[in-house]
């Protein structure tokens, strides 16, 4: 006879053993370890609580800049336009698609930024990486021109690393 008890599932958090340092949540607030998993989940239920506003879970400053960096790469370089050395990303192609293509990788290229201001990137960084997205999105609605542009000028790539420059320099 099957056991009555009810069966309770492990948290779906993420954990690593290489990662260290402060665990940071979406807005770049630190979180304390010992309330991590409170109301996530329990008894196969999903509670939307405070404890469960990340899609990803909690991740630590390390996991998050990797994130940005995975995506970055994703946007910009995945791929080499074969017999050359052009890369190009899923930026280049979502481009292809006139207006909507790019109000679509400007908008993902706009959370990264959010991401870097919420890793405590100050402002003065935060405007050239805006820069960057908008120079990007600008110059990208033009057909042709501005599929050329995307592949080329990589605004992603850039933006991950001035943030991982400035985090170097913080350390």
């Amino acid at each position: 006879m099957p056991n009555s008890q009810p069966h309770t599932t492990a948290s779906p958090r993420f954990h690593s053993r290489g990662a260290q340092g402060p665990i940071i949540d979406q807005d770049g607030r630190e979180i304390d370890p010992t309330t991590l998993g409170r109301g996530s989940f329990e008894y196969g239920r999903f509670e939307f609580s405070a404890g469960s506003g990340s899609l990803f879970g909690e991740l630590t400053r390390e996991q998050r800049i990797a994130r940005l960096d995975a995506l970055a790469k994703l946007l910009d370089v995945a791929f080499v336009v074969p017999g050359t050395n052009v890369r190009y990303g899923i930026d280049g192609i979502i481009g292809l698609v006139p207006v909507i293509g790019d109000l679509i990788t400007t908008a993902i290229s706009l959370w990264v930024v959010r991401e870097a201001r919420a890793l405590g990137a100050p402002w003065y960084l935060t405007a050239r990486m805006l820069g960057n997205v908008a120079l990007d999105g600008a110059v990208g609605i033009v057909p042709v021109v501005g599929d050329a542009f995307d592949v080329m000028f990589r605004a992603n790539v850039r933006n991950v690393r001035l943030l991982r420059r400035w985090l170097d320099r913080q350390s």
